[in-house]
Formats: C-alpha cells, structure tokens, sequence
C-alpha cells in the first residue's frame, strides 16, 4: 500500500483507523484525534442512516435490510449497506460476496459492489465477513472490541457519498447498538423495527421500540416479516402464527406497522444466491410487499433533505438583507423609504421560506 502526503501535523489523513496501519507501533501523530476525525468526515457525506433492529434473533433483520437497501437503490438513490452484526454477519452472503475480501486503501477499506438491473448505482457493503477466514470463523469478542469495530464499520469503510446508510444491527438492545447511537449523536438517524407475528418475537421485539423511544431515536415504522405463507397447491394464504396483537402493541408506543412480508420461498432463495427479491424479481408479491416500507424510507430521506434546504436558504435570504451592496443602496433613500423597503423586502423572503417549508412539509406526508 503507498502513503500518502501527511495533511497536518496533528494528521496523517489515512482513510482508515490506526489499527489497520503498519506504522501505528511507532506513529507520534494525535491517534485519538484522527480516528475522531475519520467518522466525521465519514458523517458528513452521508445524507441519512437507517437502523434496522429488533431485540430478537431470526425474525429477518438481514433480510429487511438487504431488500430495503436494493429498493432504495432501484429508486436511484446511493445505498450502502453496513454490516453492524458481529457474530453473523450475512450482508455477504445476501448480496453475492461470500468468501469476498476487502482490503487496505489510503482513502479506507473498500466496500463491495453490488450491482444488478435496475439499479444505477452500486450498492456499497461492508461486514466483518470480508475480514473473516471464511464463513465457518466464529467471531469470539468481549464488548471493548465491538466497540471498537463498530468504530470502524462507520469511520474505516470507504463509503463515499451516500443518500443512505443502511445498518443492519445485531440482535438486542447492548453494546452494539448503544455505541451506535452514542457515535452518530446529532446525524440524521432513523430506525426501522422488525419483528414476527408470534407473540414472544413481538414481546422482545417491542422492547427495541421502547429503547428508541427512551433515546430519541425517530422510529420510520416496523416491518412484520414472516406475515403469512400462500399455499403452493390451492393458492390459498393461511398464516403460521397467532395473531398476537403486533397493530395494537406498536400503537402503544406510538409505531406504525409499514409492511407485512410473507414467508416465501423465494425470498429465501434469493438470500442464499445473493440476489435480493427486490431486483431479482421486483414484479413478484413478495418484492412488491416491501414497496410501503421502501417508500416510508424514501419519504422521511426526501423531508429531511426538503428541510435542509428551506433552512439554508433562509439563512441565505438573512444574509442578503445584510448585504453590504444593498445596505449602500437603501442609504441613498430617505429614512422612511428605507424602512419601508426594508419591511417589504423582509416579508418577501419570509413568505418564500414559509412556502419553501410548507412544502417539505407536504412531501414528508406523501
């Protein structure tokens, strides 16, 4: 691998942590510092981050990702996919890249790129799996390496500009998730929950909701996977479980159900080979079942984006109204006119942020 230039003295502006560099054992720049750094600038060109939980194991955390993350990108948005599961990892295997390696770059780790029709920009991944041995690896790591990891999977990873960051966590509201939402303070966060329809999954899966709502962490809604199976033979739809109250349960903490994905088989199908349902068969039932969730996710990156620009722009409409330029031209009026232009002026450009913000909050709503 070459190096590259030095930036500062306090930083040596590698793409990834000191703990993938050769020359950390013996660097004297801020290592703190840099790796503090390296997640910012990471932040900074990502519009917004979705993290799929649930406190339950096998309820289809991965799958709701991978699929999320393809329909997004059928959608013409920039997707990358962080693999936030430590102990089984399978964004590698969902996408096609079992056995895949990363490697050490100056601009970071390199992700993997997923491409497939209909989609016009590659789906980025990144997982622990690329550093693994093979698939068989156990990974055996007390908290102070998760912590570390999920440190790197953000700041390490190469991911570029992205319009969204799909993170795929681990089961449980721990370690994992907590350093997640402790690093991304003041980024646009949200979380989608998953859960099944059988009442101990919903049981442990609300209490996902719970820890968002305690934290401030904006839920977009919850997926129920596993919804119901239609018959091969008659056609006809039954579910496998119970109807547990997940409607009501979710109402209770203020979470709305977006989409109710049945158990298929070739869903399952294209988990194993790689191919997300979404683009491998977009016109199937099972693919078309995820669009509310695809568009909730859609909607609530459009809004923020929507709001970001109303706000720069006001301040761009403040900054104009103290504009040397115009300020010498009213000079030249009599006191009363410049008041009077002043207040005109200024209640134009009020008018066009409040329009600029009523229509964000129009196309949030859609």
């Amino acid at each position: 691998m070459t190096f590259g230039p030095k930036t500062t003295s306090l930083d040596c502006g590698l793409g990834h942590a000191c703990q993938f560099c050769p020359e950390e054992t013996h660097c004297t720049l801020d290592k703190p510092l840099h790796n503090k750094r390296l997640i910012e600038t990471r932040l900074e060109e990502i519009g917004h981050i979705i993290v799929v939980l649930a406190n339950k194991g096998g309820v289809g955390k991965s799958t709701v990702s991978a699929n999320l993350s393809a329909g997004l990108a059928r959608l013409g948005f920039r997707v990358g996919v962080a693999d936030a599961d430590i102990h089984g990892p399978n964004q590698s295997r969902f996408f096609g890249f079992a056995g895949g390696r990363t490697r050490t770059t100056y601009d970071g780790l390199k992700t993997l790129a997923f491409e497939a029709d209909g989609i016009s920009h590659p789906v980025k991944v990144g997982s622990l799996a690329f550093m693994l041995e093979d698939d068989s690896t156990p990974v055996v790591w007390r908290d102070a390496y998760k912590h570390d990891f999920i440190h790197h999977l953000i700041g390490s990873f190469d991911w570029g500009s992205l319009d969204y960051l799909v993170v795929d966590m681990p089961p449980g509201t721990g370690n994992e998730l907590i350093t997640l939402c402790d690093m991304l303070e003041g980024s646009d966060v949200s979380a989608v929950l998953v859960t099944t329809p059988q009442a101990v999954a919903q049981m442990d899966s609300l209490k996902a909701g719970r820890f968002c709502n305690e934290r401030g962490l904006p839920v977009i809604g919850a997926v129920e996977n596993m919804a119901g199976i239609v018959c091969p033979h008659c056609s006809e739809e039954f579910h496998l479980f119970p109807d547990a109250g997940l409607g009501e349960a979710l109402e209770g903490l203020g979470i709305s159900r977006l989409a109710a994905i049945p158990l298929a088989p070739e869903l399952a199908m294209g988990s194993d080979t790689g191919q997300p349902v979404v683009t491998a068969r977009p016109e199937s039932a099972v693919a078309r079942a995820f669009e509310p969730l695809i568009e909730a996710v859609a909607a609530t990156g459009r809004a923020g984006f929507d709001a970001a620009v109303a706000h720069t722009l006001g301040e761009v409409f403040q900054t104009n109204l103290e504009d040397e330029a115009l300020q010498t031209a009213l000079a030249d009026l009599p006191e009363g006119q410049q008041e009077e232009l002043c207040d005109e002026i200024a209640g134009l450009l009020s008018q066009e942020t409040g329009r600029l913000r009523d229509m964000t909050g129009r196309n949030g709503a859609e």
